[in-house]
Protein backbone atom coordinates (compact mmCIF):
# COMPACT_ATOMS: atom_id res chain seq x y z
CA UNK A 1 0.00 0.00 0.00
CA UNK A 2 2.88 2.58 1.06
CA UNK A 3 4.11 1.69 -2.92
CA UNK A 4 1.15 2.99 -4.26
CA UNK A 5 0.37 6.02 -2.07
CA UNK A 6 3.90 6.70 -2.73
CA UNK A 7 3.14 6.74 -6.56
CA UNK A 8 0.01 8.52 -6.29
CA UNK A 9 1.66 11.35 -4.58
CA UNK A 10 4.65 11.81 -6.47
CA UNK A 11 2.24 11.78 -9.75
CA UNK A 12 -0.36 14.12 -8.12
CA UNK A 13 2.34 16.04 -7.26
CA UNK A 14 4.75 16.35 -10.83
CA UNK A 15 1.22 16.77 -12.93
CA UNK A 16 0.06 19.52 -10.91
CA UNK A 17 3.17 21.04 -11.26
CA UNK A 18 3.94 20.59 -14.78
CA UNK A 19 0.84 21.85 -16.39
CA UNK A 20 2.27 25.64 -16.04
CA UNK A 21 5.42 24.86 -18.14
CA UNK A 22 3.12 22.62 -20.78
CA UNK A 23 0.28 25.66 -20.75
CA UNK A 24 3.41 27.93 -21.72
CA UNK A 25 4.65 25.80 -24.03
CA UNK A 26 1.35 25.71 -25.72
CA UNK A 27 0.47 29.12 -26.28
CA UNK A 28 4.00 29.19 -27.72
CA UNK A 29 4.09 26.89 -30.19
CA UNK A 30 0.25 28.38 -30.84
CA UNK A 31 -1.56 24.44 -30.01
CA UNK A 32 -4.95 26.30 -28.43
CA UNK A 33 -8.27 24.64 -29.39
CA UNK A 34 -10.28 27.76 -30.29
CA UNK A 35 -13.73 28.33 -29.69
CA UNK A 36 -16.46 27.12 -32.56
CA UNK A 37 -20.18 25.46 -33.20
CA UNK A 38 -19.10 22.46 -31.24
CA UNK A 39 -17.30 23.60 -28.00
CA UNK A 40 -18.19 24.44 -25.16
CA UNK A 41 -15.73 27.00 -24.22
CA UNK A 42 -15.70 30.55 -25.42
CA UNK A 43 -12.09 31.51 -24.97
CA UNK A 44 -8.94 29.85 -26.52
CA UNK A 45 -7.59 27.39 -24.41
CA UNK A 46 -4.11 25.80 -24.49
CA UNK A 47 -3.74 22.27 -25.30
CA UNK A 48 -0.84 19.99 -24.56
CA UNK A 49 -2.14 19.12 -20.98
CA UNK A 50 -1.84 15.62 -21.73
CA UNK A 51 2.06 15.84 -21.54
CA UNK A 52 1.79 16.79 -17.47
CA UNK A 53 -0.02 13.77 -17.14
CA UNK A 54 2.05 11.64 -18.82
CA UNK A 55 4.68 12.97 -17.19
CA UNK A 56 3.40 12.24 -13.90
CA UNK A 57 2.45 8.87 -14.55
CA UNK A 58 6.23 8.49 -15.55
CA UNK A 59 7.62 9.43 -12.73
CA UNK A 60 4.83 8.27 -10.79
CA UNK A 61 5.66 4.72 -11.67
CA UNK A 62 9.61 4.67 -12.34
CA UNK A 63 10.63 5.89 -9.34
CA UNK A 64 9.17 2.80 -7.96
CA UNK A 65 9.53 -0.25 -10.14
CA UNK A 66 13.31 -2.21 -10.85
CA UNK A 67 13.90 -5.41 -12.73
CA UNK A 68 11.43 -7.51 -14.43
CA UNK A 69 8.37 -5.19 -13.50
CA UNK A 70 10.40 -1.74 -14.56
CA UNK A 71 10.84 -4.44 -18.13
CA UNK A 72 6.69 -4.90 -17.82
CA UNK A 73 6.00 -1.49 -17.16
CA UNK A 74 8.24 -0.22 -20.42
CA UNK A 75 6.26 -2.18 -22.80
CA UNK A 76 2.80 -0.72 -20.98
CA UNK A 77 4.23 3.30 -21.06
CA UNK A 78 5.67 2.15 -25.07
CA UNK A 79 1.82 1.68 -26.27
CA UNK A 80 0.77 4.83 -24.06
CA UNK A 81 3.67 6.94 -25.47
CA UNK A 82 2.30 5.70 -29.29
CA UNK A 83 -1.16 6.67 -28.56
CA UNK A 84 -0.09 9.63 -26.94
CA UNK A 85 2.24 11.01 -29.77
CA UNK A 86 -0.41 10.09 -32.21
CA UNK A 87 -2.99 11.49 -30.17
CA UNK A 88 -0.58 14.89 -30.23
CA UNK A 89 -0.46 14.83 -33.70
CA UNK A 90 -3.81 14.95 -34.18
CA UNK A 91 -4.34 17.95 -32.12
CA UNK A 92 -1.98 19.64 -34.22
CA UNK A 93 -4.32 18.85 -36.92
CA UNK A 94 -1.35 16.59 -38.65
CA UNK A 95 -2.98 13.31 -38.63
CA UNK A 96 -6.44 12.79 -40.43
CA UNK A 97 -8.70 11.32 -37.39
CA UNK A 98 -9.33 7.75 -39.02
CA UNK A 99 -5.42 6.95 -38.67
CA UNK A 100 -5.55 7.37 -34.88
CA UNK A 101 -8.48 5.12 -34.56
CA UNK A 102 -7.53 2.15 -37.59
CA UNK A 103 -3.79 2.66 -37.14
CA UNK A 104 -2.77 4.22 -33.95
CA UNK A 105 -5.04 2.47 -31.58
CA UNK A 106 -4.44 -1.14 -33.04
CA UNK A 107 -0.95 -0.38 -33.06
CA UNK A 108 -0.91 0.53 -29.41
CA UNK A 109 -2.68 -2.54 -28.55
CA UNK A 110 -0.34 -5.02 -30.64
CA UNK A 111 2.66 -3.45 -27.74
CA UNK A 112 0.03 -4.87 -25.33
CA UNK A 113 -0.13 -8.44 -26.54
CA UNK A 114 3.44 -8.39 -27.34
CA UNK A 115 4.27 -7.65 -23.14
CA UNK A 116 2.00 -10.69 -22.67
CA UNK A 117 -0.83 -8.69 -21.65
CA UNK A 118 -4.63 -9.83 -23.09
CA UNK A 119 -7.68 -11.30 -22.04
CA UNK A 120 -7.34 -14.24 -20.38
CA UNK A 121 -9.64 -16.88 -22.49
CA UNK A 122 -9.68 -20.44 -23.33
CA UNK A 123 -7.85 -18.97 -26.77
CA UNK A 124 -4.55 -17.21 -27.17
CA UNK A 125 -5.87 -15.71 -30.92
CA UNK A 126 -10.03 -15.23 -29.32
CA UNK A 127 -7.91 -13.29 -26.48
CA UNK A 128 -6.06 -11.52 -28.46
CA UNK A 129 -8.81 -10.23 -30.86
CA UNK A 130 -10.60 -9.48 -27.50
CA UNK A 131 -8.16 -7.28 -26.25
CA UNK A 132 -7.48 -5.19 -29.12
CA UNK A 133 -11.28 -4.57 -29.55
CA UNK A 134 -10.73 -3.46 -25.90
CA UNK A 135 -7.97 -1.60 -26.17
CA UNK A 136 -9.23 0.17 -29.15
CA UNK A 137 -12.68 0.50 -27.93
CA UNK A 138 -11.79 2.39 -24.86
CA UNK A 139 -9.25 4.59 -25.51
CA UNK A 140 -12.02 5.54 -28.57
CA UNK A 141 -14.28 6.27 -25.70
CA UNK A 142 -12.02 8.16 -23.58
CA UNK A 143 -11.30 10.09 -26.81
CA UNK A 144 -14.61 11.22 -27.37
CA UNK A 145 -15.14 11.65 -23.43
CA UNK A 146 -12.90 15.00 -23.20
CA UNK A 147 -15.42 17.60 -24.42
CA UNK A 148 -16.27 19.40 -20.92
CA UNK A 149 -14.41 21.06 -18.82
CA UNK A 150 -12.77 17.99 -16.08
CA UNK A 151 -14.88 15.32 -17.33
CA UNK A 152 -12.35 12.88 -19.02
CA UNK A 153 -9.24 13.50 -16.12
CA UNK A 154 -12.22 13.20 -13.33
CA UNK A 155 -13.66 10.48 -15.11
CA UNK A 156 -10.52 8.75 -15.03
CA UNK A 157 -9.21 9.96 -11.53
CA UNK A 158 -12.20 8.10 -10.32
CA UNK A 159 -11.61 4.67 -12.58
CA UNK A 160 -8.16 4.41 -11.45
CA UNK A 161 -8.89 4.74 -8.14
CA UNK A 162 -10.67 2.27 -7.98
CA UNK A 163 -8.81 -0.28 -10.21
CA UNK A 164 -6.15 0.68 -7.44
CA UNK A 165 -8.33 -0.64 -5.00
CA UNK A 166 -9.04 -3.65 -6.46
CA UNK A 167 -5.96 -4.68 -7.33
CA UNK A 168 -4.52 -3.60 -3.95
CA UNK A 169 -7.25 -6.14 -2.21
CA UNK A 170 -6.41 -8.87 -4.79
CA UNK A 171 -2.42 -8.93 -3.70
CA UNK A 172 -1.59 -7.32 -7.47
CA UNK A 173 1.19 -4.91 -6.52
CA UNK A 174 2.01 -3.91 -10.06
CA UNK A 175 -1.20 -2.97 -10.98
CA UNK A 176 -1.94 -1.07 -8.07
CA UNK A 177 1.29 1.03 -8.36
CA UNK A 178 0.30 1.97 -12.06
CA UNK A 179 -3.26 2.61 -11.18
CA UNK A 180 -1.99 4.75 -8.65
CA UNK A 181 0.05 6.79 -10.65
CA UNK A 182 -2.41 7.31 -13.15
CA UNK A 183 -5.31 8.63 -10.22
CA UNK A 184 -2.67 11.04 -9.18
CA UNK A 185 -1.64 12.70 -12.47
CA UNK A 186 -5.01 13.03 -13.52
CA UNK A 187 -6.05 14.68 -10.16
CA UNK A 188 -3.35 16.83 -10.24
CA UNK A 189 -3.88 17.86 -13.74
CA UNK A 190 -7.87 18.52 -12.36
CA UNK A 191 -6.55 21.37 -10.37
CA UNK A 192 -5.97 23.00 -13.87
CA UNK A 193 -8.59 21.23 -15.92
CA UNK A 194 -12.05 21.76 -13.66
CA UNK A 195 -14.34 24.47 -14.95
CA UNK A 196 -13.39 27.23 -15.40
CA UNK A 197 -10.76 24.85 -17.37
CA UNK A 198 -6.98 27.14 -17.80
CA UNK A 199 -5.37 24.07 -20.01
CA UNK A 200 -7.01 21.27 -21.99
CA UNK A 201 -5.36 17.86 -22.11
CA UNK A 202 -5.80 17.21 -25.66
CA UNK A 203 -6.70 14.31 -27.50
CA UNK A 204 -2.76 13.01 -26.66
CA UNK A 205 -3.85 13.08 -22.57
CA UNK A 206 -7.52 11.38 -23.57
CA UNK A 207 -5.54 8.60 -25.25
CA UNK A 208 -3.24 8.15 -22.99
CA UNK A 209 -5.51 7.97 -20.38
CA UNK A 210 -7.94 5.65 -22.29
CA UNK A 211 -5.32 3.72 -23.55
CA UNK A 212 -3.88 2.99 -19.25
CA UNK A 213 -7.44 2.70 -18.54
CA UNK A 214 -8.33 -0.56 -20.69
CA UNK A 215 -4.42 -1.80 -20.20
CA UNK A 216 -5.20 -1.51 -16.10
CA UNK A 217 -8.37 -3.56 -17.02
CA UNK A 218 -6.40 -6.07 -18.86
CA UNK A 219 -4.02 -6.66 -15.80
CA UNK A 220 -6.78 -6.75 -13.11
CA UNK A 221 -7.37 -9.98 -11.74
CA UNK A 222 -10.02 -10.61 -9.12
CA UNK A 223 -8.24 -13.99 -7.79
CA UNK A 224 -10.55 -14.51 -5.05
CA UNK A 225 -13.83 -14.26 -6.43
CA UNK A 226 -15.99 -15.81 -8.91
CA UNK A 227 -15.01 -15.76 -13.43
CA UNK A 228 -18.04 -14.00 -14.26
CA UNK A 229 -16.79 -10.95 -12.02
CA UNK A 230 -13.22 -11.02 -13.22
CA UNK A 231 -14.62 -10.04 -16.34
CA UNK A 232 -17.45 -7.57 -15.03
CA UNK A 233 -15.60 -5.60 -12.27
CA UNK A 234 -13.29 -3.67 -15.10
CA UNK A 235 -16.41 -3.36 -17.47
CA UNK A 236 -18.00 -1.72 -13.83
CA UNK A 237 -14.86 0.24 -13.16
CA UNK A 238 -15.25 2.25 -16.60
CA UNK A 239 -19.37 2.32 -16.37
CA UNK A 240 -19.18 6.50 -16.82
CA UNK A 241 -17.14 6.43 -20.10
CA UNK A 242 -18.94 3.35 -21.17
CA UNK A 243 -22.33 4.46 -20.45
CA UNK A 244 -21.75 7.85 -22.57
CA UNK A 245 -20.23 5.95 -25.58
CA UNK A 246 -23.49 3.56 -25.68
CA UNK A 247 -25.29 6.72 -25.49
CA UNK A 248 -23.69 8.43 -28.60
CA UNK A 249 -23.25 5.29 -30.14
CA UNK A 250 -27.10 4.51 -30.06
CA UNK A 251 -28.32 8.37 -30.79
CA UNK A 252 -25.89 8.96 -33.45
CA UNK A 253 -26.56 5.49 -35.27
CA UNK A 254 -30.57 6.13 -34.89
CA UNK A 255 -29.95 9.51 -36.74
CA UNK A 256 -27.43 7.89 -39.81
CA UNK A 257 -24.15 8.97 -38.34
CA UNK A 258 -20.90 7.50 -37.42
CA UNK A 259 -20.57 7.20 -33.70
CA UNK A 260 -16.98 7.79 -33.48
CA UNK A 261 -16.13 10.74 -36.24
CA UNK A 262 -18.91 12.59 -36.18
CA UNK A 263 -18.77 15.20 -33.46
CA UNK A 264 -21.55 16.77 -31.57
CA UNK A 265 -22.82 18.36 -28.17
CA UNK A 266 -24.60 14.93 -27.34
CA UNK A 267 -23.04 13.59 -25.18
CA UNK A 268 -24.72 12.30 -21.48
CA UNK A 269 -22.99 15.72 -20.11
CA UNK A 270 -24.28 17.04 -22.85
CA UNK A 271 -27.57 16.54 -22.08
CA UNK A 272 -27.51 16.79 -18.43
CA UNK A 273 -26.02 20.08 -18.76
CA UNK A 274 -29.16 20.75 -20.38
CA UNK A 275 -31.89 19.80 -18.37
CA UNK A 276 -30.96 22.85 -15.53
CA UNK A 277 -27.99 21.20 -14.48
CA UNK A 278 -25.47 22.97 -15.62
CA UNK A 279 -21.94 22.38 -16.70
CA UNK A 280 -20.45 21.68 -13.24
CA UNK A 281 -23.31 19.71 -12.32
CA UNK A 282 -23.59 17.85 -15.05
CA UNK A 283 -19.51 16.66 -14.81
CA UNK A 284 -20.15 16.03 -11.21
CA UNK A 285 -23.31 13.57 -11.98
CA UNK A 286 -20.75 11.69 -14.53
CA UNK A 287 -18.55 11.27 -11.43
CA UNK A 288 -21.48 10.03 -9.25
CA UNK A 289 -21.70 7.24 -12.08
CA UNK A 290 -18.34 6.59 -12.24
CA UNK A 291 -18.14 5.93 -8.40
CA UNK A 292 -21.29 3.97 -8.46
CA UNK A 293 -20.07 1.66 -11.37
CA UNK A 294 -16.73 1.50 -9.38
CA UNK A 295 -18.81 0.62 -6.28
CA UNK A 296 -20.57 -1.93 -7.57
CA UNK A 297 -17.08 -3.54 -8.97
CA UNK A 298 -16.18 -4.28 -5.74
CA UNK A 299 -19.33 -5.65 -4.55
CA UNK A 300 -19.24 -8.00 -7.57
CA UNK A 301 -15.95 -9.47 -6.57
CA UNK A 302 -17.68 -10.55 -2.97
CA UNK A 303 -20.75 -12.43 -4.81
CA UNK A 304 -21.70 -15.90 -5.54
CA UNK A 305 -21.67 -16.54 -9.62
CA UNK A 306 -25.56 -16.30 -9.64
CA UNK A 307 -25.80 -13.23 -8.17
CA UNK A 308 -22.80 -11.29 -10.05
CA UNK A 309 -24.96 -12.36 -13.13
CA UNK A 310 -27.95 -10.63 -11.53
CA UNK A 311 -26.30 -7.40 -10.77
CA UNK A 312 -25.20 -7.93 -14.11
CA UNK A 313 -28.60 -7.85 -15.64
CA UNK A 314 -29.73 -4.74 -13.25
CA UNK A 315 -26.44 -2.89 -14.80
CA UNK A 316 -27.44 -3.61 -18.21
CA UNK A 317 -31.37 -2.52 -17.67
CA UNK A 318 -30.23 0.73 -15.92
CA UNK A 319 -28.08 1.48 -18.12
CA UNK A 320 -30.54 1.18 -21.07
CA UNK A 321 -33.19 3.06 -19.46
CA UNK A 322 -30.89 5.93 -18.70
CA UNK A 323 -29.78 5.77 -22.49
CA UNK A 324 -33.49 5.77 -23.35
CA UNK A 325 -34.32 9.07 -21.06
CA UNK A 326 -31.82 11.03 -21.81
CA UNK A 327 -32.01 10.11 -25.80
CA UNK A 328 -35.36 12.77 -25.05
CA UNK A 329 -33.07 15.65 -23.67
CA UNK A 330 -32.03 18.26 -25.64
CA UNK A 331 -29.26 18.47 -27.02
CA UNK A 332 -27.35 20.44 -30.48
CA UNK A 333 -27.48 18.11 -33.53
CA UNK A 334 -24.97 17.73 -36.04
CA UNK A 335 -24.46 17.66 -39.79
CA UNK A 336 -23.98 14.51 -41.13
CA UNK A 337 -20.79 15.92 -43.29
CA UNK A 338 -18.98 16.65 -40.00
CA UNK A 339 -15.72 14.06 -39.96
CA UNK A 340 -13.60 15.07 -36.82
CA UNK A 341 -14.10 13.43 -33.21
CA UNK A 342 -14.51 14.94 -29.92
Amino acid sequence: MSASLLAFFVALFASLVLAVPVRALALRVGMVDLPGPRKVHLQPIPLLGGLAIYGGVLLGVYSLFQGEARAQIGGILAGATLIAAVGILDDRGWLHHQVKLFIGMPLAAGILLLSGIHAQVFSVLVGALLSVVWVVGITASFSILDHMDGLCAGIAAMASMFFAMLAYLNGQTLVSVLAAAVFGAAAGFLRWNFKPAKIFMGDGGAMFLGFLMATLGLKLRVEHSNHFASWLAPVLVLGATIFDTTLVTVSRSRRGLLPFATPGKDHAAHRLANVKLGQRSAVLVMYLIGAISGSLAILASYLSTTRTILLAVAVVATTLIGVALLERAPYEKQAKKAITTT
